[in-house]
């Protein structure tokens, strides 16, 4: 069988300013993000023939502000495939989708990108204008929700987070350690949101979101773009920074809505994680660092079971005091802070920094001799995951 990620590598990364309430527009933004991206990977504007997103334009003000038809006519792009769509395998969709266009001919480099503006949204406004609307376009049916008062993803999680302390046993302390973890690792990263040290009484002490997810659970909505290069292998001017694409897992074995998942603890990411390990000789224990979504807390705990990092109902017990999942742990998570510290940049942030740490750019924070990393993005139904390597 012939694999799609044997012909594609990750030929160039870029971020662009990443901040709460920057006061700058979603284009603006990924344009930034563009530029920084192709230089990266030693390619001009004129080069790039596809362009993928999630979701592409979006309803939610702040959520997808850039359509992939703004930034086409934006940068002048002449392409040759195209897509943006909600309906996919989450964030981690327009990776995986340029991938296939890549391997099939249809492109021949492809930027990806993934843009948020909740930050300047939300303060244009307020919380409840990113939620508690119907959003049929990204699997959901609030209107069905709200009777219950289930009105944004806090509340969705917070039945899978509940249901989960009540069958393992898990308490909120052991979930402070993924927190103050990220937090120290946020640190170290100059763009984090948070970087101030978070102690437990401060996770603990902290304002109740949705019982038991608690602010410090929940990611930072920040203003922030990051675009992702996908390019034919071969075909990179810059081959010192081509990152390689070991293996991607997606699917969708579980219900597409949140409430109707058979035990309320196993999500899409069980079937995403299977896939992955299914397409690579690669396992868990060679993986140097992971950058697991954590949108909540709850999610990264999902995701390190769902990868066999820790066996099912030992998540929480893995991140305890964080040892473990430091710097110079067994598995070193979330390096950059994460969302819950290093702002909600939607996945893509975790897998621009995944592939710094392969490439050694990481700077204080980088994990001494890091060269497999997974990144994962996706809670509830929607799930992506990819084991990236150094460049060769």
């Amino acid at each position: 069988m012939h694999l799609f990620e044997s012909d594609v590598v990750i030929s160039g990364i870029g971020q662009s300013a990443v901040g709460r309430r920057l006061g700058r527009s979603g284009l603006d933004l990924t344009v930034e993000a563009a530029r920084v991206a192709l230089a990266d990977a030693g390619l001009t504007r004129a080069d790039g023939n596809g362009l993928s997103a999630y979701p592409s334009m979006h309803d939610d003000p702040g959520f997808g502000p850039v359509s992939v038809y703004e930034l086409k006519e934006a940068m002048r792009l002449e392409l040759d495939w195209i897509v943006g769509m909600p309906h996919s395998m989450g964030q981690f969709g327009p990776i995986l989708e340029g991938a296939m266009a890549i391997s099939s001919g249809l492109a021949d480099h492809v930027l990806c990108y993934r843009t948020m503006t909740e930050s300047t949204a939300q303060g244009a406004a307020s919380r409840s204008s990113v939620t508690g609307r119907p959003r049929a376009s990204l699997n959901q049916t609030i209107e069905y929700f709200m009777p219950y008062g289930l009105a944004s993803a806090s509340s969705w999680v917070a039945l899978y987070m509940q249901r989960y302390m009540h069958e393992f046993g898990a308490t909120r302390e052991q979930f402070a350690g993924l927190a103050m973890t990220e937090r120290r690792h946020a640190a170290l990263n100059p763009k984090a949101i948070y970087r101030a040290e978070m102690t437990l009484d401060d996770y603990l002490g902290a304002r109740m979101i949705s019982d038991p997810v608690g602010l410090y659970d929940c990611d930072a909505p920040i203003d922030g773009s990051t675009v992702i290069i996908l390019s034919r292998k071969g075909a990179c001017p810059r081959p010192e920074n081509a990152v390689n694409v070991e293996a991607a897992g997606a699917g969708m074995r579980v219900s597409a809505y949140w409430d109707q998942s058979p035990d309320m603890i196993e999500m899409a990411a069980t079937g995403a994680a299977r896939r992955l390990w299914e397409r690579t000789d690669l396992r868990p224990s060679d993986v140097d660092v992971a950058l697991l979504y954590d949108g909540f807390s709850y999610l990264a705990i999902a995701w390190l079971e769902a990868l066999g990092f820790c066996g099912r109902g030992e998540g929480a017990a893995f991140v305890e005091g964080g040892e473990r999942i430091s710097l110079g742990g067994e598995l070193p998570l979330n390096t950059q802070g994460g969302h819950l510290s290093g702002g909600r940049l939607h996945g893509f942030g975790m897998l621009h920094e995944a592939c710094l740490q392969v490439r050694g750019d990481a700077d204080r924070r980088q994990v001494s001799g890091a060269e497999l990393a997974v990144a994962s993005a996706g809670g509830g139904p929607l799930a992506g995951c990819l084991l990236v390597s150094a460049p060769a």
